[in-house]
């Protein structure tokens, strides 16, 4: 019996412009887009709108990283989302390298004929297909969830 987790998770790909969100059934078979979150102060609460729509187990957020696996002035942003994102939905929250999300997701969207132009308003939501598929084929094959947990120090502690 595999270690996967059942549930239905929603992908987060983080842009500066736009946010990319897919979802995946309980089963994990197939990651399907959602919607483009235009980048905003409201775009937290669009996406805890999502959650109240889908109930996901988690959410997974794309942690990008440059090719040798180091942060980038972008890796700081998508780590504050997420835990924005945590705070406002009180579910689990996982940063996954995403490191040839976007790239993967302009190879298919040009295999299928689009250009780059046209493909802009879908293109962040295939990278969160892409994120999200691949954080769920991967935990289906280790038995352990991807990515990192997102851990918010709520309370301090009593004695401080």
């Amino acid at each position: 019996m595999s270690g996967f987790r059942r549930g239905t998770r929603l992908g987060v790909d983080v842009g500066k412009a736009r946010i990319g969100v897919a979802r995946c059934d309980p089963d994990g078979m197939l990651a399907v887009p959602v919607e483009t979150v235009p980048r905003s102060d409201t775009s937290v609460t669009r996406i805890a709108e999502l959650v109240s729509e889908w109930e996901p187990v988690e959410i997974v957020v794309g942690l990008p990283v440059n090719m040798r696996g180091e942060e980038t002035p972008s890796t700081l942003d998508a780590k504050e989302f997420a835990a924005d994102l945590a705070r406002a939905t009180g579910i689990p929250v996982r940063l996954v390298d995403e490191r040839l999300s976007t790239v993967t997701a302009h190879a298919a969207l040009r295999s299928s004929g689009r250009n780059q132009k046209n493909s802009r308003s879908i293109v962040d939501q295939v990278a969160a297909v892409v994120l999200l598929q691949h954080a769920v084929d991967t935990e289906k094959s280790t038995g352990r969830p991807t990515g990192d947990l997102i851990r918010l120090d709520e309370e301090p502690p009593a004695d401080a």
